[in-house]
């Protein structure tokens, strides 16, 4: 790198903070939180890379991003092709400078971090990828060897986005069926617009559109066309399953079926994907209460919480059973959501929730949790306290504790193995037990990050793009 300073002096300059919403601003708009850096504080930040030898990050990057080469390209000013260098993997860098759990991953095995904070490689990542959209320059890849197969890649969430664009880059007449109105899956309808703006979200789509990729949407596969459809009859000769999981599960307590008590999947569709925080400009206005509880304490439950804040509620609780330091939530989220006055109670765990006399939702009983030993996620387990009930003042319950593949695959593709959890089975490659259908995402993981479903998708195309030449070749 043409970075003059030692790594002794690099290690001393301190990561830089991105500008963000001041958080009694932010608490009640839905524009985003974080801007990201400008230049000056990118400037800073890309000294702080002390050019590993062996870099680790790359290693920690679940699509195997070139990350020295693209801060060295930082370094050097030469933003747009820092940009392209990130896109050699990651065709959707906005959203996932935004959203992935760097800290967890390529920042997590960051050498900086050992006695100091890692380099803010998220954040840069973001930059770049703003910086190309702002001047509009995205230049596409050139495709050099065209392809007479086609592949259909069910469901336009990150899993299906970053397949298809894998496959088109190779050269395959790509065509995503999307169930819903507009293409973006969980990106759309889950990530609210203070984390994931849909402007951002839309601009990544087309670039995706750009590379020759079409998509139809109001398709539901199982309803308007089966996988055995797609392959027999619309003469795609693989398919791509990444649906997702969007059918929420529940805690089975008295009172589920209330008024005033939503899943965060229903909650954050009707807000994001219907446009109810822009009501009345949009005629989809959500019922919300003064005192919400949101149980749960994962992105979503923060995600869902949050929302709730910004229609105005007078009180916002954030319920989970274990504690703060076992929440599966990104440290930002939570942050963010302590900032914006949410009021968190761990170590609590619901039991029933209580009607009023128009049976509206009224209350909920909990108990309070100690940790006992370590379960099979690693984490201690959440055990009650005898006699510790006592009643949470609520008029509405919000309940963000997973999610599970919709069955309409399982019962309309026969030889499909599912799991007892109702994801589709795959092997290290993303094959199903059927010929020519692959599968990943949230469909074969269960409730998994962005960036992992990613993964799944440029893992996916890889195995097609072999399925496909192994073939030809018969």
């Amino acid at each position: 790198m043409p970075n003059t300073l030692k790594p002794s002096e690099r290690m001393k300059i301190p990561r830089q903070h991105p500008i963000e919403q001041d958080a009694e601003v932010r608490r009640r708009n839905f524009e985003e939180v974080s801007f990201g850096f400008d230049e000056s504080l990118v400037s800073q930040e890309m000294l702080r890379c002390i050019d590993c030898k062996e870099p680790q990050c790359v290693e920690g990057c679940p699509v195997g991003i070139d990350i020295p080469g693209f801060i060295k390209l930082v370094v050097e000013k030469d933003y747009l092709g820092a940009a392209r260098k990130i896109k050699e993997k990651n065709y959707l860098p906005a959203i996932t400078g935004r959203v992935c759990p760097q800290e967890t991953q390529c920042e997590a095995v960051c050498p900086i971090g050992k006695k100091h904070q890692p380099v803010a490689i998220g954040k840069l990542e973001r930059f770049v990828a703003d910086y190309e959209r702002m001047h509009d320059a995205f230049n596409g890849f050139a495709v050099k060897d065209k392809k007479k197969e086609k592949v259909a890649v069910v469901g336009s969430g990150p899993a299906g986005l970053t397949c298809a664009a894998e496959l088109a880059k190779l050269g395959y007449n790509v065509t995503i069926f999307e169930a819903l109105h507009a293409a973006g899956g969980v990106l759309r309808y889950g990530i609210p617009e203070f984390r994931l703006p849909k402007s951002i979200l839309d601009s990544e789509i087309e670039n995706v559109k750009k590379l020759g990729v079409e998509i139809i949407t109001n398709f539901v596969i199982g309803r308007t066309a089966t996988v055995d459809e797609l392959l027999d009859e619309f003469g795609f000769d693989a398919v791509f399953l990444g649906t997702g999981a969007g059918t929420p599960t529940f805690l089975g307590i008295p009172g589920e079926n209330l008024p005033g008590v939503f899943s965060a999947s229903e909650f954050l569709t009707r807000v994001n994907f219907m446009s109810g925080y822009k009501f009345p400009e949009f005629d989809t206005p959500v019922k919300i209460g003064k005192r919400v509880a949101v149980v749960g304490g994962g992105n979503t439950a923060m995600d869902a919480v949050r929302t709730a804040n910004r229609l105005g509620t007078e009180k916002s609780y954030l319920v989970y059973r274990r504690g703060r330091d076992e929440m599966p939530a990104r440290e930002e989220e939570v942050q963010h959501a302590e900032e914006e006055g949410i009021e968190f109670h761990v170590l609590t765990n619901p039991v029933r929730i209580i009607p009023g006399d128009n049976k509206w939702v009224k209350g909920m009983e909990c108990v309070k949790m100690e940790l006992g030993e370590p379960d099979e996620s690693g984490r201690r387990r959440p055990v009650v306290i005898p006699g510790s009930n006592f009643i949470m003042d609520v008029d509405t319950v919000i309940l963000a504790i997973g999610q599970r593949p919709n069955p309409i695959l399982q019962a309309t593709t026969p030889g499909l193995d599912m799991s007892k959890r109702g994801t589709v089975v795959v092997d290290k490659s993303c094959r199903t037990s059927r010929e020519g259908v692959f599968a990943g995402g949230d469909l074969s993981r269960g409730g998994a990050t962005v960036i992992l479903a990613m993964e799944d998708g440029q893992r996916s195309a890889a195995a097609i793009h072999d399925y496909l030449k192994v073939r030809a070749e018969k």
